[in-house]
């Protein structure tokens, strides 16, 4: 698979850098999965842990790709600089809303159907960003592991915004996700228009790991996770 190519993301102080994982689209050789009919873009943003070229991050993203997606990550301001605490909620949203204004206009396929998320923090971030502005051009937003509430702090809950996301979300959620279950999270999303979709992992943690070492069997968990997230983009690109 093709090495993904680079963006660089102006910032109002400095710049970050994005990758682009390039869809392998129908007809090409190397093809593995149908692609959306007309192209579709997925913005993926990381946790506040690892960056961009993360494991987890690469994996997926070189998966999403491979189905026919073009598949963007990027760091948030914090990551690109070597810093571990996360900026503020301010300059992390700032960050990604000038990810969407340089993927609007550098990545073709997503002026036609662009999807925001990203892991954990990654995610939130992309629905803050998505209730806050509801102008934004969206085909919908892809959430991996959302932190509905810090580890075992569950009266803290971040999901007030969550009603006025008016694009459909596909909510990707552990049994186990010490930040959330998708127990937890169905109160939080039985109000949210159009009804979102919550693909459960079953015995996955906050990054769907399973409790056991079980290489073929975390490999299928994986698939499937990445085969939900094609099917939901599929279904929502016009």
């Amino acid at each position: 698979m093709p090495n993904p190519s680079e963006l660089t993301v102006s910032l109002e102080r400095g710049a970050t850098t994005a990758l682009v994982y390039h869809a392998i689209r129908r007809g090409d050789h190397r093809e593995t999965a149908p692609a959306p009919p007309s192209g579709a873009a997925l913005i993926l943003g990381h946790g506040a842990g690892a960056g961009q070229r993360s494991t987890f991050m690469v994996d997926f993203a070189r998966a999403l790709s491979a189905s026919g997606i073009d598949v963007v990550t990027f760091n948030f301001l914090y990551t690109e600089q070597g810093r571990r605490i996360p900026d503020r909620a301010p300059a992390l949203e700032s960050c990604y809303r000038a990810v969407i204004d340089t993927v609007h206009h550098k990545v073709t396929s997503a002026r036609h159907a662009l999807f925001i998320g990203g892991k954990s923090m990654g995610g939130r971030i992309a629905t803050q960003v998505a209730a806050a502005e509801p102008e934004l051009r969206l085909s919908g937003l892809v959430l991996l592991g959302y932190p509905l509430h810090p580890p075992g702090k569950p009266t803290e809950r971040r999901d007030k915004h969550l009603p006025a996301i008016r694009w459909p979300m596909l909510f990707v959620q552990g049994t186990r996700d010490a930040f959330g279950t998708p127990d937890e999270l169905a109160p939080a999303l039985a109000t949210v228009q159009p009804v979102p979709t919550v693909h459960v992992v079953d015995r996955g943690d906050h990054s769907f790991k399973l409790p056991r070492k079980d290489p073929a069997a975390q490999a299928a968990l994986y698939a499937d996770v990445q085969r939900a997230i094609v099917d939901f983009i599929t279904a929502s690109t016009p």
